[in-house]
């Protein structure tokens, strides 16, 4: 497991009738690959991992492992209420063909650092696969802090990465400080790319990759190979389809960007709504500005 580069937390593409369209799933996953991205993350927040059972989620793996083959490594987010079915999950990963694993706390649940930690160790101690820890405390209000991370690196030798979403840029060169180098850390949060490179990271799990992978890739490396010029123009011009990642409406935003490029449907499961009215007046005129200067590839 090679926890390096752009690595896409792909959109679960759904039919009409919300069930999953593993046909065109397996179509994007081969695009993502093709497009220059280094692995495959099912099951995230914006695969709708909220709506999916735990059957679908380990279809979905089995879709993705067989659309990439050898090519790239296809990572599980394990997303779920109780710890219990977070150790299930993460040992039918191993089973459907899944090289890694993102490792999320309870969605629901917050509380301290020792029950945190218990429910991380249980996930860690139940496979062999090549972890990742999703700090995410935005969105699921447990903060993940450096301290606490390399304590939980200390103790578990298949922890390899922090996929950082904190919004503080400065979180990376204090994980960095902390366990460098023992864990690779990636950013996580798509308008936040450039700063978390800059500031160490080796790699991005990605969402508006899934409409725009080139340039994704693109900016990437840009910013990898220290070509700030390039990368900045890059940036600039990217800035404000990645903001659209960070707001509470980012999956049904990402699907309807990807829906108008031609590589998907805008099909979200409730309590998700498909976009209408003013939030889906704002995403035209953000799309629509984005197509009409999109830089040559």
């Amino acid at each position: 497991m090679n926890w390096i580069g752009v690595i896409p937390a792909i959109t679960t593409n759904l039919r009409a009738d919300l069930t999953i369209d593993h046909d065109a799933l397996a179509a994007h996953c081969r695009w993502m690959i093709a497009s220059g991205c280094t692995g495959i993350v099912c099951g995230g927040s914006l695969g709708e991992a909220a709506t999916l059972t735990v059957e679908e989620k380990i279809a979905v793996v089995r879709t993705a492992v067989g659309a990439v083959g050898e090519r790239a490594p296809v990572i599980l987010g394990i997303a779920s209420l109780s710890t219990r079915e977070a150790v299930a999950l993460a040992k039918a990963a191993v089973a459907a063909g899944a090289r890694g694993l993102m490792v999320l706390p309870p969605y629901v649940y917050t509380s301290d650092w020792t029950e945190m930690k218990a429910h991380l160790a249980a996930v860690l101690r139940a496979t062999s696969l090549s972890c990742m820890l999703y700090n995410n405390p935005i969105a699921y209000k447990t903060d993940f802090l450096p301290e606490q991370i390399a304590e939980l690196a200390a103790e578990h030798a298949n922890l390899h990465a922090v996929k950082e979403s904190s919004g503080d840029v400065r979180r990376i060169t204090a994980i960095r400080a902390c366990c460098r180098p023992r864990l690779q850390i990636l950013v996580g949060m798509d308008d936040a790319i450039v700063e978390g490179v800059y500031a160490g990271a080796v790699g991005w799990i990605a969402g508006l990759v899934n409409a725009f992978p080139e340039e994704s890739v693109a900016l990437f490396d840009c910013a990898r190979r220290g070509d700030r010029e390039q990368a900045m123009n890059l940036y600039t011009w990217f800035l404000p389809l990645l903001k659209l990642d960070t707001v509470p409406k980012f999956v049904q935003l990402i699907k309807w960007v990807q829906a108008e490029v031609g590589r998907g449907t805008p099909h979200v499961r409730p309590p998700r709504l498909e976009l209408a009215g003013e939030d889906l007046a704002r995403v035209r005129v953000v799309l629509g500005e984005a197509l009409k200067n999109r830089p040559e590839n």
